[in-house]
């Protein structure tokens, strides 16, 4: 028998990943600005993007992946709870989330340090195919029975 909460591990993994990405991004963000001479008390309007000129791009790459795990992984999120709820959140499933959730720090990792494009896109892509799969077990769980 197998545990069919067990992709809620996948889970939990991605939303701390995206908190260690949160603080690495200000770690190195509030520095930054500091050194370019930017009052951030006085700023008013504005989005992280608007600092894109300003600062180094090593500086935005963690807030330009922090962004990305807010993106796609949305979809990730939903369809794991819907899985683990669903009572088919184990086995295969969990391990195809394990692999999605990899992939992204992997992707993370490679957009905040190198941010070499085509090794970003490749690693990418296999998360994204890791997420059709479990978006079409959930499909052919709960359509399809």
């Amino acid at each position: 028998m197998t545990d069919t909460n067990a992709i809620l591990g996948p889970v939990a993994t991605l939303a701390l990943w995206s908190m260690i990405m949160w603080v690495w991004m200000y770690a190195t963000r509030i520095p930054a600005m500091s050194r370019a001479k930017i009052d951030a008390a006085k700023m008013v309007g504005g989005t992280g993007k608007n600092l894109d000129d300003v600062l180094p791009a090593e500086v935005q790459w963690k807030a330009h992946n922090y962004n990305h795990l807010m993106e796609q992984p949305t979809v990730f999120y939903a369809v794991a709870i819907a899985l683990a709820v669903g009572g088919i959140g184990g086995g295969l499933n969990a391990q195809i989330a394990w692999a999605y959730v990899g992939l992204r720090i992997l992707h993370s990792l490679i957009q905040a340090t190198m941010n070499r494009v085509m090794w970003r896109f490749g690693i990418f892509s296999l998360a994204s195919l890791a997420l059709i799969a479990l978006c079409l077990h959930a499909f052919m769980g709960f359509v399809l029975h």
